[in-house]
Order: C-alpha cells, then structure tokens, then sequence
C-alpha cells in the first residue's frame, strides 16, 4: 500500500530520509528532520496504515509504505526506529529495497544485539551501518507526539564498529547536529555497560520495587501513604513492559553485571546497618548525596553546578530530561552604571582546597567555616569522598570532614576527575604520589590541555612513578606503593602550585623535602600545614618539611577571596561615583599584588579592621572610584597577581597612557591563553595594545562594545563583565559556564552591585 503527501525542502543534507517506525523517536526524527530542512522529501514505512495516514495528516511525512523494502526504495538515509527485539527482522525486510550507497541507521537503546543483528542482515550494506542511540524521549507516545524539537540539547550517542565506513559516520553526525542534538560517540558494547548501570538498573529496580510492594496484604494502604520520594523513584515503574522486557533481555550480560555491582552495595549498606557502623552509613550518604551531580559532570566533561541544577524526569527512551543540554550561558551587559554596597564575595579558593585536602588527612575531625562552594573546591571535596573519606556538606559553607590520617586513603573505584581544576590535579598528583594504591587524574577539555610534567618531573625525582598523557598533559597515572626519598627542588619558574606538589609528595617521604622559589608565591600549604600542626621550616625562599608526621585536625575560618574580590575592585575603580566594601578578604603577603599594582596605577583602596582569621590575615577592603594611569607593573610583583592580571588588564584599558606587563609567562598556560584571549577580547572593544612572549602593553582610552569569546575561562569573562562599565556600547561575552568554578554567584553579586548584566 502506497500513501502519498508533499513537501519541498531547500539545500538539503540528504535527498530522501526513509523512517522505519513511526511511532514517538521515528517520528520525532521525521519532524526534526522536516523542520531543519535536512532532506528533500521523507517516506516512512510501518506495519500501521492508520500510522502512516497520521503521519502524513501531520504532516510530517510526505508518503509511506507497509512494505519496508518499498518505504526505502531510492532513499539515501534510512532511520529504524523499531524494538530492539525486532530489528534483524526488520532489516531483512527492508534490505531488499536498499539503494547503492545508501546510509542506516537507528535509534534502539541496546547496540551489541543491533549492531550482530545489522551484521546478519544488511551484508554488503553494513559498512554504512551507522548504529546509534539518541538519548531522548518524553512520556506520551506514537506518532501524535512526535516533536520536532524533542533532540535539542540532548545527547545522541553513536557507535560505529569498525567496518563502519567513516563517512558515512560524519554524515550521521551532521544529521543530528542539524536537528540541534549534541553527538557523542562510544564503543557499542561500552555503550550497553553504561547504559545498564544509569538506565536499564534503575528501571529493574523501580519495577521490582512496586512489584514486591503490590505483592504486600497492605499494600493499598502503603501506597496511599507514600510519600513524593516514593512517587518519584517509582515513577518509570510506569514506562512500558512490553519495551523494557525487551531492553531487559537484549542487554543481559551488562544488566546483570551492573545487578550485581548494585547488589554488592546493597550487601554493603545493610551491613553497617547490622553493625551500627555510624562512618560506613554516613560514608555511604555523603558519596551518594552528591555523587549523581558528580557523576553527570564527569560523563558531560562539565560543570558540578549545571549538574547540581538538573532535575532529571525520565529515561533514556522516554524522558523529558535535560540533563544532557548543551547550555553555556552568555553574558550580555549593557554599558555604563557604578558599582555600590557591602560585597561579600566567595571564600578563598586556595584554601578550600587545601582545607579539604588537609582536612581528610588529619587525624580527627575538623570544621570548616567559609568554604567556596564552586566547582572547582568541589572536584577537591568529590575526590577525597571518592578515595573513602566522610565528608558532610557543604551547606552555607559550612563542611565536616572526618579525617583518616595520612596512611588511611583507599583506592577509588574510578579515575578522579578534577573537572577544570588544575590547583585540584597539581596538588593531588604530589599528595597521591606516595600512597600505597594507583590512581588515575583526569579533567574536562580544558583542564586536559593544561600541562602536568612541571609537577610530575620533580616528584619523579623522588622516586614517584607518574605518566602523563600526549605532550604532558592529563590524563595523569600514578603508581602507588613507591618509596619516596626527600630531595632539594629549586623551581625553575614561580609556581605555588608545584611548590605545594613537592611539599605534600614530601609528607609521604624519607628525610627533609625543601623548596627554593626564583619569586615569592601564595604560601596557603606552609601556613595551613602549621596550623594542622605539621612543622612546616621557613628560610627566605626556601620551605622545607620532614616526612613521616601527622596532621592534628581543628577548626579552620576560609576567608573571602582576594581574586573573586579583584572584579569588584577594578570595577568601582574604573566607574564613577562608585564605591563598594568587600567583607573578610584574605590579604596573605603573597596574593595581594592586585591591590599593590591598582595602588600604584593611582586606585583609592583602604584596608580596614585588619585582624587575623585562622593564621590567615584579613581585612575589610574599601574601593572608591579613581582615575587610574598606565605603569610599568614591577615584575617582583606579577607573582603575587598572576590570577588577577584579567582583571587588571581592564582597569589598564581605563587608565591614562601605557601600561606594561612583562615576566608574566605563567598567564600562557592557565585556563586559557591569558594574555593572547584578553589581547583578543581588548581589540574587539578597540583598546589599544601590543603583545609579547611574557606580557603585554596597553594603552588606556574610550572603547566600545562588541563581542568577546572567553574560551571557557571564568577569570575572563568575569573581567569583561566589569569591562562594560567603561564602555560605550554593550558587551558580549560567549561561553561563561565555567564562572561557576570560582565564582558562583557571580552574576547575581555584580547586577545586585549595579552592573547591568544579563544572563542568556
């Protein structure tokens, strides 16, 4: 039977898409594929008559056939969207229309079985097999919920063996990108194990969960009684039977694996309940509380507060969830304003890592007050949950760590992922490199393109085993059980980082460990380490510790920190009439460069009620709006700002005359390129500047708006925020998800302060 309807398409990716399937993800695809001008004409083929005049009637469909070989006949891409039960089925039915060249590919959300299923019946055909999975859905089904949006911002996975013909494989890639989805590529039978565990396991366990209940005498009244938590976790017991025996039984070996991994766990939580065993109950609670939000941030590569924010509703074939957006906002801010108020800006970052750090490795419990609750601190504090310790919160900042001592680490089940944190990578490479188990440190795309070796290579020098990935980078492998000898290490360049590598692979070492810095660095681990009781042996440049220690645990205040604090003292600086107090920062000798430079640049800052906060100076700084002039910034000072400079670089665009900076090597490899992304975004304002290896000259004076890419650098964005201030036109700043790894709250502070910033 042939039905017939019409549609014209322009410039299209394929000629004739053939659906197989029409029901929800079939015709979804179709819609999609109508709405993006993907094709010149869609057929669809189906068992239903009555299908395919609906699909036609909506018009998503230009004619269809229930015989399979004649729906696909001259068609260029074929989509099966049918059971995964009966695709070798339907492949052999529609193999004989099959055109020379011809493209297919399918949606079914177990790949091994499809992909030995393709092999069976495509034969010649099956190099431009292209099998895939897209991970999306809603709760209403067939053709009449077909929606051509249901793909934006979700994930698309696809699979191609090897026999896959790689073209044919870009060409699929391209299809789904043009319907708005993001596509991401596995190995088939890896697929199927990460699918068990994440969405074929919960749905067992939800229907078996209901199942057991409804066999209780009492259950009517159980489940009139039951509460959201219940409603919520039995929710996809109410997903279809006849798809999930299915899934159930075409992805068997993974299913039952994962059971068994659940089982274990179950084994596990039962027991410290038997045994009132309060550490292994709460260290079960605190990894789970937020190892979903860590677990979705390892598998996107993104972020641990976009993660948090999701609220998942569904899975993986029919959900609403958007936990695989590919959002990344965009901060739009309007010209002019000043800044006003009392500003308390997050707590130091520095230091809520290394609180964290120190913290699990104490001996007893310690409080900590003031921690940042961004992404980064955050990659620190899943870390050490993840190698065995308790931790409880962080609420308000407020976090409870039940430390282990130095030797009572256990090896964590998967690589830590550190997200963008290279503070977090660089630290825990030192502190790892004497422990007893091996580990792995990895990262999202841009922590993986940061360098490694100038942490790796003098730990080697200790007798650490450390690799790391292509040209030094991340992914790090460390192996555990080597014995470390203490040695002299003179930095080659400043580095507190590295310093502060050495100084922790030296806690695991035999005999003294000393440092020499060429300049002075931030000494957040020296003066931490004293406070947890470890002598920690200051000589100018040099520090220097013996192995073989412990640390004593305490309570520890995390004052505010000095580079989320730099945005707001650039930013009343440079904007009249401005003027803003900043609470509680911390003004630690090594990290108040910033206010250095901007005092000699002419910036009217106090420091008032300065006092002391956990051996940590503090103080309340003061900012009025100033003009500023252009200075040759003293290179002993580049050091003691080297995470400020973005937001120096704008107060130098505002000053009168040039500002120069050179020395400043470090700023090539952080985040990003710091000095050639802040050279990109001042010329498309039209600041004046010329750039060099080590630093950059800025000429001060009026500027315009215009369009500016951060490349995923917080420090960036956040700097070009305040850059508006000044501005004649409006600024847009691209790519600002992660603001959050230092900062979040960001954009709420500054519009609250008087910036006019909008958020897409």
């Amino acid at each position: 039977m042939q039905i017939n309807g019409n549609a014209v398409m322009s410039e299209p990716l394929f000629n004739r898409i053939a659906v197989i399937g029409l029901g929800l993800i079939g015709g979804s695809f179709a819609a999609a594929a109508r709405e993006n001008g993907l094709a010149r004409s869609i057929v669809a083929g189906s068992r239903s008559a009555r299908t395919l005049e609906q699909g036609i009637a909506l018009g998503i469909v230009d004619s269809g056939s229930q015989d399979l070989a004649e729906a696909v006949a001259g068609a260029d891409l074929v989509f099966v969207s049918t059971p995964v039960s009966a695709m070798g089925t339907v492949l052999s039915a529609l193999k004989p229309g099959l055109s020379n060249g011809v493209i297919v590919t399918d949606g079914g959300s177990v790949k091994g079985n499809v992909v030995n299923a393709a092999r069976d019946a495509l034969g010649a055909h099956y190099a431009r097999f292209v099998p895939g999975h897209p991970i999306a859905g809603k709760e209403k089904s067939g053709v009449s919920a077909a929606d051509a949006k249901l793909y934006r911002d979700h994930r698309v996975i696809l699979t191609p063996t090897d026999a896959t013909d790689p073209a044919a494989t870009a060409r699929v890639r391209a299809l789904w990108t043009g319907m708005g989805a993001e596509v991401l590529q596995m190995a088939p039978d890896y697929h199927d194990q990460v699918l068990a565990e994440t969405s074929h396991l919960p749905h067992l366990l939800a229907f078996s969960l209901v199942d057991t209940l409804a066999r209780q005498g009492d259950s009517t009244e159980i489940f009139r009684y039951a509460a959201g938590g219940f409603r919520d976790f039995t929710r996809i017991a109410s997903s279809d039977p006849v798809m999930w025996h299915d899934i159930f039984r075409e992805n068997k070996a993974a299913l039952l694996q994962a059971l068994g991994q659940f089982s274990d766990g179950i084994d596990r939580f039962r027991q410290a309940v038997e045994n009132e065993d309060s550490d292994a109950l709460m260290g079960i609670m605190t990894r789970a509380n937020t190892a979903r939000a860590h677990f979705l941030a390892m598998n996107g590569r993104t972020s641990y507060t976009r993660a948090h924010s999701v609220q998942s509703v569904g899975d993986d074939t029919t959900m609403t969830d958007n936990t695989h957006a590919t959002t990344n906002p965009t901060f739009v801010v309007a010209p002019g304003g000043q800044l006003q108020g009392r500003l308390r800006v997050p707590g130091d970052k520095s230091m809520s890592h290394r609180s964290i750090m120190l913290g699990s490795l104490a001996e007893g419990v310690t409080q900590v007050e003031g921690f940042l609750e961004g992404e980064d601190a955050l990659a620190t504090l899943q870390a050490f949950r993840d190698m065995g310790v308790v931790i409880e919160g962080p609420h308000n900042g407020q976090v409870t760590i039940h430390g282990v001592g130095l030797h009572g680490l256990k090896a964590p089940e998967k690589a830590l992922y550190m997200g963008n944190s290279g503070t977090s990578m660089r630290l825990l490479t030192g502190l790892l490199a004497g422990q007893s188990f091996d580990v792995e440190l990895t990262g999202d795309a841009s922590l993986s393109k940061r360098p490694m070796e100038r942490v790796a290579k003098p730990l080697r020098e200790m007798g650490a085993q450390i690799t790391t990935g292509t040209d030094g980078r991340p992914p790090v492998r460390i192996r555990g059980g080597q014995s470390l000898k203490g040695f002299h290490y003179d930095l080659p360049m400043a580095s507190a980082q590295v310093k502060s590598a050495v100084l922790l692979g030296g806690l695991y070492a035999d005999g003294e460990t000393s440092v020499t810095e060429p300049a002075p660095t931030r000494d957040h681990t020296e003066r931490m380490l004293g406070g947890f009781g470890y002598e920690v042996r200051r000589d100018g440049a040099t520090s220097a510790l013996s192995g073989g220690g412990k640390l004593t645990a305490g309570k520890l205040e995390v004052p505010a920190d000095i580079s989320s604090a730099a945005f707001f003292l650039v930013g009343a600086s440079i904007a009249a009439n401005s003027e803003v107090t900043l609470p509680h920062v911390g003004i630690n000798p090594t990290r108040t460069g910033v206010i250095d430079i901007l005092k000699l640049m002419g910036a009217d800052i106090r420091l008032e009620n300065q006092r002391d906060a956990g051996g940590e100076p503090v103080a309340d700084l003061v900012v009025n709006a100033a003009p500023l002039k252009g200075i040759e910034i003293p290179e002993a000072l580049v050091p003691l700002a080297i995470d400020e400079f973005p937001a120096i670089f704008i107060a130098a665009a505002c000053a009168q005359g040039d500002t120069i900076l050179r020395g400043a090597e470090e700023l090539r490899v952080k985040e990003s390129d710091r000095i050639q992304v802040m050279a990109d975004g001042l010329a498309a304002l039209g600041v004046s500047h010329q750039v060099f290896d080590d630093g950059i000259r800025i000429t001060g004076g009026e500027f315009g708006g215009g369009e500016v890419q951060s490349h995923g650098d917080h420090r960036i964005a956040m700097s070009f925020a305040m850059a508006a201030l000044r501005a004649t036109g409006p600024i847009t700043i691209h790519d600002c998800a992660n603001v959050a790894t230092s900062f979040p709250g960001f954009a709420q502070l500054a519009t609250h302060a008087g910036l006019k910033l909008e958020v897409k």
